[in-house]
């Protein structure tokens, strides 16, 4: 039994669980804002795992002051520091190469921090005093 993530189930009996592809981009965005605890927060510090609360999903993200929206990042979570997080949902089956992918979460984080487009988007940020200086 090594590797495999098995189940116990009520009768005792033990199922391994197998791996399978999630049907759509849409589907596990809804699980992460259901369930932030997937996001591996015991990565980034494993004495003090990170723990989410998602603000808001689809966040229009400006590329200039009079713009509406060019973007919509996925999700935005701050963790228990008040940290902001910027969740971006891709399908591994994407082509897009990592470089690009990257670049995207990039855009996004400058633009929301350059245009204050966290704040005017979910006006309960302004109660966090860390991102008032963004």
């Amino acid at each position: 039994m090594s590797g495999g993530i098995y189940l116990i189930q009520d009768n005792s009996q033990l199922v391994e669980m197998k791996e399978e592809p999630y049907e759509s981009e849409d589907g596990l965005q809804k699980l992460l804002a259901d369930y932030p605890s997937l996001l591996a927060g015991e990565q980034i510090d494993s004495t003090a795992p990170r723990r989410w609360l998602l603000i808001s999903r689809e966040i229009a993200i400006p590329d200039s002051e009079d713009s509406a929206g060019r973007w919509a990042l996925d999700h935005l979570f701050l963790d228990q520091d008040g940290i902001p997080t910027i969740v971006e949902v891709k399908r591994s089956s994407d082509t897009w190469i990592r470089r690009e992918v990257v670049g995207q979460m990039l855009d996004y984080a400058a633009n929301a921090v350059v245009f204050g487009q966290l704040r005017k988007s979910v006006p309960s940020l302004k109660l966090i005093p860390m991102l008032n200086s963004y």
